[in-house]
């Protein structure tokens, strides 16, 4: 019952992601539909069995007003894998870096914000990376929220890739 279901929204756009209690309330409940289902897996109760929701579809559309990622500490190391931009380490301690250092008038912003070691991020100091001879392994860009969706979840479900834009 804690298998993950994607939800999509009426227009089959992806909204978040559900365990399977939840989704399974919402089909009784009528507020959705199964899109895809394991076969060879079933909920069962005393009088019904329902096949095990993969993906779940809302009967009616939900407008999501703010679809944009926050922009956190935390969020910046997910979008960087928890590996440093500079070394590519992920196994010490990781910190926030500011590309543009805000000392010489660097914003926080998506593509001003990287996952850095402490010992990179020491190293580089108040200097631009092309400055301190660093380069960067990629460059900071704002993620969108289907991303950080693909990225909650250990393993991707092969009946979510066509919905996720990626094969």
């Amino acid at each position: 019952m804690h298998a993950r279901v994607l939800v999509l929204n009426q227009s089959y756009e992806v909204l978040s992601i559900c365990t399977a209690k939840k989704a399974l309330v919402l089909i009784i409940l009528g507020k959705a539909e199964i899109v895809a289902s394991d076969l060879n897996k079933q909920i069962r109760s005393k009088s019904i069995a329902f096949p095990k929701p993969n993906i779940i579809r809302l009967r009616r559309y939900v407008t999501i007003p703010y679809k944009q990622v926050i922009l956190t500490r935390r969020n910046v190391l997910r979008r960087d894998a928890y590996k440093c931009v500079y070394c590519g380490r992920g196994d010490i301690a990781l910190t926030v870096d500011h590309v543009i250092p805000k000392a010489r008038g660097g914003q926080d912003t998506w593509d001003n914000m990287v996952c850095a070691c402490t010992k990179c991020n020491n190293k580089k100091g108040s200097r631009t990376p092309a400055e301190a001879e660093m380069r960067m392994i990629h460059k900071p860009y704002e993620p969108n929220h289907i991303l950080f969706i693909k990225n909650s979840v250990s393993k991707v479900d092969e009946s979510w890739k066509p919905y996720l834009f990626y094969h």
